[in-house]
């Protein structure tokens, strides 16, 4: 997409405009899941079978977005698929700077904005921690490294208060230098396949979790 036209479309809500208008009625036996989220989670369907393997499983993630973005096409990518559960994972690219400067404090704010959207329209809500990163290659003048952490308290923090199930991807992923595990990454931002099978595993027990206490 050109400069212009991001411009013209600044939350992207054409990119899956298409694909939600042929995705068939949800009917409530589906337990349809939707991924909100940027790169990390759009990769995820190029780097691992999870969504392939899992039909009711919809990737709407876009490589580059800000929360403040996911939170404009909340309704169109997210409320209107009436999941039963959205995941999302948000909040990297923020402190990257990709939408101009965020505190922590700005980004938390647009995520809890999506959570109380989607109870108020009885989707139940999965959090995950962003994933550890101490440098980003398109700002490397960015150290990501403590704001990602004081981030991630903050969110399981809220999710903790708000009774919202939780996935932790940092612990599990992170080295010794507050980063992404090498082997787990070929450009220390980015999951690789075994990255990803780490997430999957993850995710797929926090979602059974949450739906067995529907």
């Amino acid at each position: 997409m050109s400069e212009s036209a991001s411009m013209l479309d600044w939350p992207y809500l054409a990119k899956y405009r298409q694909e939600n208008a042929k995705l068939p009625p949800s009917e409530s036996s589906e337990n349809r899941v939707v991924f909100l989220g940027d790169s990390i989670t759009e990769f995820w369907s190029k780097e691992h079978a999870l969504f392939s393997e899992n039909k009711n499983f919809i990737n709407r993630g876009i490589s580059g977005q800000t929360t403040p973005q996911m939170l404009l096409r909340f309704r169109a990518d997210v409320i209107d698929l009436k999941p039963s559960i959205v995941v999302i994972l948000a909040g990297g690219n923020d402190i990257a700077g990709n939408t101009g400067f965020a505190t922590i404090e700005m980004i938390t704010h647009n995520i809890f904005s999506m959570i109380e959207l989607a109870q108020f329209h009885q989707i139940q809500v999965i959090l995950c921690s962003v994933l550890p990163a101490n440098f980003f290659y398109w700002n490397p003048k960015e150290k990501p490294a403590e704001r990602i952490i004081e981030l991630n308290e903050a969110l399981e923090h809220y999710a903790t208060t708000k009774q919202i199930t939780y996935v932790d991807y940092y612990s599990a992923m992170v080295d010794d230098e507050k980063g992404l595990k090498s082997e787990l990454s070929e450009d220390r931002v980015h999951p690789n396949t075994r990255g990803y099978e780490i997430m999957s595993l993850l995710i797929q027990k926090a979602i059974q979790l949450t739906l067995n206490n529907q």
